[in-house]
């Protein structure tokens, strides 16, 4: 539900209360606005008391936040943020529609970035905003309209659609597996291995189902797949990679299977979205698109 409308102070009030906030001063916010310092001031107190909240302690000349100010000032900030870029979207897109898709971003860069272009020649009425989100979120404090989701089918108030699974095999450079002279997967139990801080326990995983004892691993820590495949390629060690997302790496001959012991993630890829926006129709052709393209590869 909206909040009763005597809540719901005007964009002018709000404007130039944050103008102030972030200046830090009544005569620098009247120049961003294009406005008298008088003008200014009068609507920071209209602002102040619509709310019956003191936002700012006042001394000769200059201005300083109350805690209250400081508080509300972050929070209108945000929500201004949000507004101008809801206006920035449909102005550029009047016709059609914005998805705002948050994505993990070695899947993003690897895989989805190179096959954008085909959706969106084939949906030209729809626009997409990327942004990288490494964990789950709140739909509701953020303005994103679906996520692409690695792990369990938990997303507390949101929507999955399973995308794929992904199988990960241990990689490394020619140079790494001949130097250390791997050939079968307990020889992986004593050397460098690459770890992914989003998937701590991904090699004991591995090497229980390899059947290979082990009392521990070591290596080094990365928080994305990108760096870790850098890190493997550079001879740093080896690291448990999706097969889909090296395949070009594979090809050129820089990355190569240190054992050819594949296993399937326990876990799997999703499309996460708030209830409420199921029906949305630039999310609901992406959704299709996307479920399509990954049975197809």
């Amino acid at each position: 539900m909206l909040a009763a409308r005597r809540f719901l102070p005007s964009l002018s009030l709000l404007t130039a209360f944050e103008a102030a906030a972030r200046t830090g001063s009544i005569t620098a916010a009247a120049r961003e606005l294009d406005l008298t310092q008088s003008a200014v001031s009068r609507q920071i107190k209209a602002l102040e008391s619509q709310l019956g909240v003191e936002l700012f302690l006042r001394e000769r000349q200059t201005i300083r936040l109350t805690v209250a100010g400081d508080s509300y000032a972050r929070e209108i900030r945000e929500a201004l943020r949000r507004i101008s870029s809801a206006s920035l979207n449909l102005r550029a897109n009047p016709h059609g529609g914005t998805l705002n898709l948050a994505i993990l971003p070695t899947f993003g860069a690897r895989w989805l970035a190179p096959r954008l272009g085909q959706f969106l020649a084939a949906n030209p009425g729809i626009t997409i905003n990327l942004v990288t989100r490494l964990s789950p979120f709140d739909f509701r404090l953020d303005s994103i309209d679906a996520a692409i989701h690695f792990g369990d089918p938990v997303w507390p108030g949101a929507e999955l659609t399973l995308l794929m699974q992904e199988e990960t095999i241990p990689a490394c450079s020619p140079d790494f597996k001949r130097a250390n002279g791997i050939e079968a997967p307990a020889d992986l139990v004593d050397v460098s291995l690459l770890h992914l801080t989003t998937r701590p326990d991904a090699w004991e995983r591995w090497f229980t189902e390899t059947g290979v004892a082990f009392a521990s691993v070591h290596g080094m820590l990365f928080d994305q797949f990108a760096t870790a495949s850098q890190a493997a390629i550079g001879g740093l060690g080896v690291a448990l990679l999706p097969t889909f997302l090296i395949q070009d790496e594979l090809k050129r001959g820089e990355l190569v299977p240190a054992v050819d012991r594949p296993i399937r993630s326990a876990q799997r890829y999703y499309l996460a979205f708030p209830r409420e926006r199921a029906a949305y129709p630039p999310l609901v052709v992406f959704r299709d698109w996307i479920v399509r393209e990954l049975a197809r590869s």
